[in-house]
């Protein structure tokens, strides 16, 4: 129930992190994968791993920010393969940190349309193939930033908020045609974009302190969750936003 052979996966933001743990699992699972990602040299190397173990997979480089290359990347993919069966909304940005109150009408722009309206886009050109042959799944990385208020984090947490309306709202749409679309919410992930939180040993203890399971996220504990939204296992689910945060978000006490 959790093969994904003969399936074309394209993830944004696959060269590192979460990104490429997710195309890493998806290609074990048998998936032809898209690696994407702003670089091309990025792209093209983490390609070249792929290849190395005989797993299917190309480089397409694109600024998610930017809707002329997202339809280049759409249009790339369909040139390739002809279909685009699993669609991941990986990529995302968070030029600020601090409170919003200081935050720039720039910053928030490039957060809005990096992280909320690329998701839109790559939704409206994605989904319609897939309601032609009704069957396809779209993921969404959200954060467990979109449930929990932040004094620093503020304009990253609402466009993670906004990705959880835009994916209860595509899964109303596109239900009826066999598209599932569900998000995950990672906690606090040990990757460069989180790197902030993490690197400082005092603030990771701390961090780890609150977390039930006593540890911070890798990026393989988020690749699984996306193969079984992706393949048959998941086959009944939509709409959902799946947490996966060490219980960072449910623990009640300290012990």
């Amino acid at each position: 129930m959790f093969s994904l052979a003969e399936k074309v996966a394209l993830v944004t933001g696959s060269t590192r992190g979460i990104g490429k743990s997710i195309a890493e699992q998806m290609a074990n699972a048998g998936a032809r994968v898209v690696i994407s990602s702003r670089k091309a040299d990025a792209c093209e190397s983490v390609r070249a791993e792929f290849a190395a173990r005989g797993q299917e997979a190309i480089a397409a480089p694109c600024n998610v920010g930017r809707k002329e290359e997202i339809k280049n990347l759409v249009d790339a993919v369909m040139a390739k393969w002809g279909r685009i069966d699993i669609l991941v909304c990986n990529a995302a940005t968070n030029p600020v940190f601090g409170p919003m109150a200081d935050a720039s009408d720039e910053a928030f722009d490039k957060i809005m349309v990096t992280n909320v309206k690329s998701v839109f886009w790559l939704a409206n050109m994605a989904l319609p193939q897939m309601a032609e042959r009704k069957d396809g799944a779209m993921i969404i990385l959200s954060s467990i930033g979109a449930l929990r208020g932040s004094s620093q984090l503020g304009l990253y947490g609402t466009s993670k908020a906004a990705e959880a309306g835009l994916c209860r709202a595509l899964a109303c749409e596109w239900g009826p045609k066999n598209i599932r679309v569900n998000c995950i919410a990672p906690g606090l992930i040990r990757t460069d974009f989180a790197r902030a939180l993490w690197q400082d040993e005092s603030r990771r203890k701390a961090r780890e302190a609150l977390t039930p399971l006593r540890r911070i996220g890798e990026p393989k504990d988020i690749g699984g969750i996306a193969v079984f939204l992706a393949s048959e296992a998941g086959a009944f689910v939509t709409g959902q936003m799946i947490v996966a945060d060490g219980g960072v978000t449910i623990a009640g006490e300290r012990g």
